[in-house]
């Protein structure tokens, strides 16, 4: 099971970031930058099978592409703006990572505007 090779990788550099914090405390921000990689190569596989998935799903629903895409786009924004603040967070800057969360929810939202209209559209059709 990779989860228990992933949190067993965790638990190690979290004791090396708590041993090396008080004198090296930029080194402990590399070592988190570092596992945070390590962890997005180890599940990168498992993220294109569920994208292969999803786009085998909209092919056979007879779904644009351009929608999957935006989905996709959306749910890639929101994972990358909760890793940038989380970042942002074991380095101190509580703030910053509340500008970054901000920033990820404004665009969520501009990305969502097509598939509004599309929703809106179509329950506007229903209605007679």
């Amino acid at each position: 099971m990779e989860i228990i090779q992933i949190i067993g990788l965790g638990f190690v550099v979290t004791l090396l970031i708590l041993i090396i914090k008080q004198q090296r405390p930029e080194i402990a921000v590399q070592l988190s930058l570092a596992l945070a990689t390590i962890i997005f190569l180890m599940v990168l596989s498992k993220i294109n099978v569920v994208l292969n998935l999803f786009r085998d799903m909209a092919a056979k629903a007879n779904i644009s592409s351009m929608y999957l895409n935006t989905i996709l786009k959306i749910i890639g924004i929101a994972y990358v703006t909760e890793f940038g603040a989380q970042v942002c967070r074991d380095a101190g800057e509580g703030a910053v990572a509340g500008k970054i969360e901000f920033a990820g929810k404004v665009l969520v939202m501009v990305m969502a505007i097509p598939i509004i209209a599309l929703v809106l559209d179509t329950i506007v059709r229903l209605i007679p």
